[in-house]
């Protein structure tokens, strides 16, 4: 599986591991630098993206602190209905089932959680990524999140896939300025010393 733009493929590929319960990524609460991150947001109003955003715990934590612009977007709709269990008062029309490489929308802030490690790490895939943040946002608008550091081994199926400063600042580049990607220092436990933490901003 390489065509992250075949939605029923992608969409039938995550719906079985939800239903295994092969969620390995899910670490069942908001990882904490991007839960430090949203802590010093001033403006509730903003409108945020959280794309393959599964159980959407940080959608969840964004709720809870009072910001009414929060969008939630997955491939499968087993997390959506979970998420809308936990979060009943949620709007409905904020839980988004859909492939993000055909996701329309503008937004101030994008928040990246465990998604661009997600897929196979193909120059195609990664160039396809930044274009379709950088669509997505509007100009000034952010990128916020984490990236795995984790060296790429040429399996296309072994997740999470990794890779380099200077790989990711490449990719970004064209589309936005490079506020910040530095090694992250309040990753959690399990994934310490294997995080980056960026900003970029939408040229």
């Amino acid at each position: 599986m390489s065509d992250v733009s075949d939605t029923k493929l992608e969409n039938e590929y995550w719906s079985q591991r939800y239903e295994e319960g092969r969620t390995g990524w899910d670490i069942g609460y908001p990882s904490t630098p991007i839960k430090e991150y949203v802590d010093q947001l001033g403006e509730k109003q903003v409108k945020i993206l959280i794309p393959g955003a599964g159980n959407a715990y940080e959608a969840g934590y964004l709720f809870e602190q009072g910001f009414e612009q929060v969008y939630v977007l997955d491939i499968s709709s087993l997390p959506l209905q979970q998420f809308k269990k936990r979060y009943p008062s949620f709007p409905e029309a904020q839980l988004i089932k859909g492939n993000f490489f055909e996701h329309a929308g503008t937004y101030d802030l994008i928040i990246e959680q465990t998604f661009f490690c997600s897929f196979p790490p193909t120059s195609e895939n990664r160039t396809a990524y930044a274009k379709k943040m950088s669509s997505l946002l509007k100009p000034g608008g952010k990128l916020v999140g984490l990236w795995f550091t984790m060296p790429l081994t040429g399996d296309m199926e072994k997740r999470p896939f990794g890779g380099s400063i200077e790989e990711y600042v490449g990719y970004f580049e064209p589309h936005f300025h490079v506020h910040s990607l530095t090694p992250c220092y309040n990753s959690i436990p399990p994934r310490q010393g294997n995080e980056l933490f960026g900003i970029f901003i939408r040229k």
